[in-house]
């Protein structure tokens, strides 16, 4: 039988000899042990066999293919041919167990006195937070072994166990990834953890936060975040900083806002630098005890303006009608449960929809056309059933917004609400309308506007609330809308509201069309015939006569303004059935991927406003 030579994979010392000549050997027992750039190389035996030389000793400096020993090939006496022992996958090495108790200590069950204060409050803890929002089994933890910077100030263990993340979950999951492509399903979760340090934001943190930022511009991932938490933490002392000023988390956050869906939850305090990241998010969503503010009561205090309670600061009524809050919600549940059919919006998950039977449409606006009526009724007759997700409800209650779908695609909904000033434009309501037009050009969403508005507000009380710039507002991003935008005049189309509810003009949209009973004008009818007609009014003396040719007159102009004759003279593309009104909508959105991404993708941010 041949002998078998046994040489070096690569030059180095000899550190070890492992057998002598006359042994045998099985193949893959250690016969060498080399030292080459200070890494040690074992050298086994290729087949079973019996030692015939060595060639080698300790110390010894051999080149690349030098001979180590040589084998005759035999079976080992006593020994099993086949395979080594399997090692056992049981085992667990002291390294390996140091860092599974170190994981073991971030989870709640770790901390049963915190999660059982979390949840007498009605809370649940940020990881149950981030469990609920991902789907089983898919979120990934960034950071787990992080501490508190405090390491001068406190022991190392009383860190491990007190500071786990330093006080922020953070990773990437999947979020509906039951609807969604998994590449539009991995989203980003910031979870400010508030039974640690009070959900402060320490040097780690900021750090982890950051990393997690830097994924999300990177692989174009939503960001949810969990903001719950007081802002700064005055207590790390593991920082060579003096301002904490070049901290780049906030600017992090605001880059991405167009770029990528951003929702912030918050349940319980959140004041200073978690308010702010709050703010940044296209969506607020918060519970009903929530309190956001740019200062909590220490800085408040400190800067000599009072002692307040935290409850004093920035509650839910307040925030939610001066439109900080897009949707209020009654528990953490309930917001994770907005969040996920808000990412399922704007990223474009397509399922069939159905809107019921579309002949109620036919019976949604009053015939008299002074009689109020709901529109956000029509609004869910209109959509697929249950889709209707309204945002910043309780601000500027005269223009309704919200995303919804119609035969499964998503899409912005933009009205008026005529129970509200008539449904007349006010700087609020124009305000509430530019931002929810930047979101939907920012994450493709077409436009549904429906238009039931006399126009702009007038009067000296609304031009002290700088009506001229608010409305204008409008105009601007209209104009650089990208995105398909649809306008129904249910109702009434009059003067420059009509002409931004309907894009800017009624021919600068996809189409423009009108129900029925619609009345389209540059202004009310009672409005135009008093003021074209005044002189010739005034000079009727009698008044029964006068009243009797101001009805004429406005007669004439109300068959005028009928949609069926503006229609006529082709100044809207349809008077239609307003049962017909999603086959319209279909029809626009059938060539529409989605979602779709603006033409120009020059920076794009929502406002904050």
């Amino acid at each position: 039988m041949t002998a078998t030579p046994v040489t070096a994979p690569m030059a180095g010392t000899v550190v070890l000899v492992a057998a002598e000549v006359g042994d045998q050997v099985r193949a893959g027992q250690q016969l060498v042990v080399l030292e080459s750039m200070k890494m040690e190389h074992v050298v086994a035996a290729p087949v079973d066999g019996r030692l015939t030389s060595v060639e080698v000793a300790a110390d010894d400096l051999v080149e690349e293919g030098a001979r180590l020993a040589t084998l005759e090939p035999a079976m080992a006496e006593g020994a099993d041919a086949s395979a080594p022992t399997p090692p056992d996958l049981d085992a667990i090495s002291p390294q390996l167990q140091e860092v599974r108790d170190r994981h073991a200590v971030t989870a709640d069950g770790a901390r049963p006195d915190a999660v059982a204060r979390r949840h007498r409050a009605g809370q649940r803890t940020a990881r149950e937070n981030v469990a609920d929002l991902c789907d089983p089994d898919s979120f990934v933890e960034y950071g787990a072994l992080a501490i508190a910077a405090q390491r001068r100030r406190r022991d190392l263990d009383d860190l491990i166990r007190r500071t786990p993340a330093d006080g922020i979950v953070t990773g990437i999951g999947m979020v509906n990834g039951e609807v969604l492509p998994a590449e539009r399903a991995r989203t980003v979760v910031l979870a400010y953890d508030a039974t640690v340090l009070a959900g402060t934001q320490g040097l780690h943190s900021h750090r982890k936060t950051d990393r997690m930022l830097e994924l999300a511009e990177r692989e174009q991932l939503p960001v949810v975040l969990f903001a719950e938490g007081g802002g700064g933490r005055p207590g790390d002392t593991d920082v060579h900083v003096l301002t904490g000023l070049e901290t780049t988390t906030f600017a992090s956050l605001a880059r991405l806002s167009g770029r990528v869906p951003l929702v912030g939850i918050v349940s319980g305090r959140c004041f200073a630098g978690n308010a702010v990241l709050l703010g940044c998010c296209d969506l607020i969503i918060a519970t009903q005890d929530a309190n956001i503010g740019m200062a909590g009561p220490a800085m408040i205090e400190g800067g000599g303006l009072g002692s307040f309670q935290p409850e004093d600061i920035g509650p839910v009524e307040d925030q939610a009608a001066n439109g900080v809050i897009d949707v209020v919600v009654a528990d953490e549940a309930e917001a994770v449960q907005v969040a996920k059919r808000y990412l399922a919006l704007v990223q474009g998950a397509v399922t069939e929809g159905d809107g019921g039977d579309q002949r109620t449409l036919r019976h949604a606006i009053p015939e008299d056309r002074r009689t109020g009526y709901d529109v956000r009724q029509l609004i869910a007759m209109l959509v697929d059933d249950g889709s209707l997700l309204e945002l910043r409800e309780g601000f500027a209650p005269g223009m309704v917004t919200g995303l919804a779908r119609v035969d499964g695609k998503p899409l912005g909904v933009l009205a008026n609400d005529p129970m509200h000033m008539g449904g007349a434009i006010t700087s609020e309501g124009a305000d509430k309308a530019v931002r929810f037009l930047q979101l939907c050009e920012s994450h493709g969403l077409p436009v549904l506007s429906l238009c039931d508005t006399p126009g702009m507000m007038v009067g000296p009380e609304a031009e002290r609330t700088a009506l001229v710039r608010h409305c204008s507002r409008m105009f601007l991003v209209l104009a650089d809308l990208q995105v398909p935008f649809m306008s129904i005049v249910t109702r009434r189309g009059f003067g420059l509201g009509a002409q931004a509810m309907t894009g800017g003009h009624l021919k600068a949209g996809v189409f423009t069309v009108a129900w029925p009973n619609a009345e389209l004008g540059p202004m009310g009818p009672e409005g135009q015939v008093r003021l074209g007609f005044r002189d010739e009014l005034a000079a009727i003396e009698d008044e029964a006569a006068r009243e009797a040719r101001f009805a004429e007159m406005l007669a004439e102009l109300r068959a005028e303004s009928r949609a069926v004759n503006v229609a006529s003279y082709a100044e809207i593309d349809d008077v239609i059935d307003p049962a017909d009104t999603r086959r319209w909508i279909a029809s626009a959105l059938a060539p529409v991927p989605y979602p779709r991404k603006p033409q120009d993708p020059g920076r794009r941010f929502i406002d904050a406003w």
